[in-house]
Order: structure tokens, then sequence, then C-alpha cells
């Protein structure tokens, strides 16, 4: 789509609207999927998609949105907004002041995958699976997946703001499935890229030998026995848990709506010790490539870091800049959607905890029995307690890690689990593999942390 030519579009329609605040965002996606399961090519497709979503606010009353796939029906579409945000009967919404960008974005590809071929994307995906066969007698399934896109959008606002960014994306999964009798184990190695071209995707048949090691492993290890454990999980672990079990209390439109998590959320509250820092980021981190990083949310607002925890205390959340009015704070670059087809919400970016200065080595040095969690199978959060599976774990004895266990899931008060955080590695590390759902939206958001040591740890097991 020709930049001036939407420019002019949006802001004719913006200008014609009416509304007391209108915004437009039209997305162009253009990108690629391939999948294999087992020797099977299951999808080799190329994808094109092209639309808008129109918010309006009238001077009373709430959102009024709309969505369209043929730019034609761009002022129509402003008018039906703006007539649903007058018939809405809801209080006046103000949003916190930002000043209006104008901004243009390509991030350069050093070999730009929309140059690629499916054929030679197709190739490299069945060497991944191939890999994985080929590792062990015991692998009996796989499923290799591979999907790249760019999504460039072009947003305006009635306040000035004019911005056009390109968000390049690719996905990379490897996943194995061991077999033993009725016995049946599964490892998964994820990658997310942002903003880089197909040569990150390169010479990854590591991720296909470890997904298929790692399930062979599994069929081995015992399940764990159940019961309150010294904990140590890895980066990826930690990372996902700091994601789900805090990241999500501190996005504010939740805490808003909710009187049980203001008062749970409260600035200023303790939640763990003075090594306990947490933040989140939309902006270009050291180790990058992470698909919670943009240059500006889905209102138009600069991404930057938000501190979220410093020293154990609460001193920030996550925002649009509905809810930043709303509790009197800053916006912080969090609003964003999942395309076209849906409004912004507060949404992570990157969350992560930050690095402290304990070794790991140190950090099991002294725990006679304990647990090694690592990666995430998946979990879930509800307001202050969590329960979360570990995708594989060791025992830890005397100081070593030290055989595999399986079936581990994690339990407890997130309250309570981060007082217990006694130690944070100097071994910080990004896991850029997650997916957010939110709503029915679901986001690609960075996640990280260093190793983490918890104490009185609920482990449920056999």
């Amino acid at each position: 789509m020709d930049e001036q030519e939407a420019r002019h579009r949006i802001e004719e329609a913006i200008r014609r609207s009416g509304a007391r605040f209108c915004e437009v965002r039209i997305e162009e996606t253009v990108g690629t999927r391939v999948v294999y399961r087992g020797k099977r090519l299951d999808t080799a497709q190329e994808l094109l998609d092209r639309g808008g979503f129109v918010r309006c606010l009238a001077e009373e009353g709430g959102w009024g949105t709309a969505t369209f796939n043929d730019l034609d029906q761009l002022p129509r579409k402003v008018q039906e907004a703006l007539a649903c945000a007058r018939a809405v009967p809801a209080a006046r919404i103000d949003l916190a002041e930002v000043a209006p960008a104008v901004s243009v974005t390509r991030p350069p590809l050093a070999e730009d995958f929309r140059q690629v071929s499916l054929a030679e994307k197709v190739g490299l995906l069945r060497e991944l699976n191939d890999v994985m066969l080929a590792a062990d007698a015991a692998i009996r399934s796989t499923r290799a997946i591979y999907q790249d896109r760019v999504q460039t959008v072009y947003y305006g606002n009635s306040q000035g703001a004019w911005i056009v960014e390109e968000r390049p994306l690719i996905d990379l999964y490897c996943v194995a499935e061991a077999v033993r009798g009725d016995d049946v184990q599964t490892a998964t190695e994820a990658r997310t890229l942002a903003s880089r071209g197909f040569e990150a995707v390169r010479g990854r048949t590591e991720m296909a030998r470890v997904a298929a090691a790692r399930a062979r492993e599994l069929l081995d290890a015992e399940p764990v026995k159940g019961g309150v454990y010294p904990v140590v999980i890895n980066p990826s672990l930690a990372g996902v848990f700091v994601h789900e079990a805090f990241g999500h209390l501190s996005e504010s439109d939740f805490v808003y709506e909710n009187e049980e998590a203001q008062k749970a959320m409260r600035m200023g509250r303790r939640f763990g010790r003075p090594l306990l820092n947490i933040a989140d980021s939309g902006v270009e981190v050291p180790g990058g490539d992470l698909p919670g990083t943009h240059g500006f949310d889905d209102e138009g607002v600069p991404m930057k870091r938000t501190q979220l925890v410093k020293e154990g205390v609460l001193v920030g959340r996550l925002h649009s800049r509905e809810t930043a009015a709303k509790l009197g704070e800053e916006p912080t670059g969090n609003a964003r959607a999942q395309d076209y087809n849906h409004p912004p919400l507060v949404r992570m970016r990157n969350t992560f905890i930050e690095p402290g200065d304990t070794s790991f080595e140190a950090m099991i040095s002294d725990v006679k029995l304990g647990v090694y969690a690592l990666k995430s199978r998946g979990g879930q959060t509800c307001l202050g307690n969590f329960s979360f599976s570990s995708a594989y774990a060791y025992m830890i004895r005397d100081g070593k890690v030290a055989e595999p266990v399986r079936d581990v899931i994690l339990a407890g008060n997130l309250f309570e689990t981060l007082e217990n955080v006694t130690a944070v590695g100097d071994d910080f590390s990004w896991d850029n593999s997650g997916r957010c759902g939110k709503e029915g939206q679901s986001m690609p958001v960075g996640m990280g942390s260093p190793h983490v040591r918890i104490e009185n740890v609920v482990v449920g097991g056999r």
C-alpha cells in the first residue's frame, strides 16, 4: 500500500469524523506458513491480508469501534464507530496526554524472508523434521512449523499522530513425541524472532536434536514425589512464572476494574526481598530479537521500559492511555492489538526478572533435597494463586543436579512465593518463544530471567 495514499485516506476520514477523539489503524500482512507432521508435508501456503480498525470517542459514552477490509469504506466506518460511541451509556472516557508522534520505521533484514522461495522454506523445515525422526527409535511422531510475516501498520489519530511501522516476525517450532508402550512423552523447542531475516533460522538443527533427546529422556524419568521442596527454576520457567503470575496482575485494565486487585496491587507494597527486581520493556535490549519490541504500541504511544518491582517493592504498572488517565499515572506504551480485527488491550511486551549476583552452582550448593524445574508446559493463575507444570526437571541431591523427574507441578500463592525467593542468578537469558492470550487475542511476547531459587514450594507429583 502506498504510504501517502494511506495517510491521505486516514487523515481525511478523521478530519470529517466529528468525534472528540478518533484513531485509525490500517494493517497489511504478508507471510508464509509451512507445517510438517511426521514425514508428511501438511501445509505450505502464502498469506496476504489487509484491513483496518477505527475507534472513536464522543463527548459522552464509551468507545465505538468498527473494522473493514475495503479502504473505500473508511469514511463510513468512522461514522459508524462514532454512532456506536454515542449510543454507549457510559461515563466520559478521558485519555492520558501523549505528544503526537510522526514516525516511519522499516527495520532492515539481512536476508529478507519475503524474497526467499516457499520451496526453500519447505526444505529447511524438512531437514529439521528429518533430524528429529532420525534421532532415536523411540521418536514416533514429530511436528515442525515455520511461519513468517511482515505486518505493516499505518496509524493516525485526531491529535496529529502519524506512524508507519513494519513488524517482521518469524516463528520456528520443533515438536518430538517419544513412545514406549502406553507411555507417550512430548518435548518442544521453539523460537520467535522479531526484526530478523531468514538467516536467523538457518542452521537450527540443534533445536531438533534437543527436542528429540528431551522427549526420549522423559521416557526414563520417574514421576516426582509430591511434597514441599526448595525449587530452582531455570531462566525460561522463571520468565514464564513472572509473566503469568505477576505480569498479568500489573496490567492496569484488570486493576482498575477489580477492587480486590486494587488492594493486592497497591503501590509501595512489598512483594519480596531487596534482591527482587521486575520490569517490562518494549524497547531494544541486549540479546534482543524480542517479539514484544516495537517503536510504538497500537495507540501510537512510544514504547519504553517500565519498572514494576524495585528491590522487592511495587513501583509501577502497565497502562493504556485510558487506564493511565483513570489511575492518574503515565502511559507506558502497553496497548497492543493482535490485528485489525481487535481493539488494543493492556498487554505485556517483554517481561523479566533482572539479574542478581548468585551463580547457579552457589544457588544449589546447600540444597540437601530439592527440585530443579526447567521450561514450562502450561499453567494457570487466579489473582494471587498459580499452578505451573515444568516441561522437564531434575532432583537436586546434596548440592548437585541428580536424576531426571517428570510430572512436576508447582503451585502456591504468588505473594508468599515472591517473599520466598532467596536467590536470583547472575546468568540472565531471554525466552522469546512465548504467546500470551487475553480476551480472545494472542500476542507474541518475550520473557526473561536468570535462575531463581524459591523456598517451600508445593510440588505436586506422585
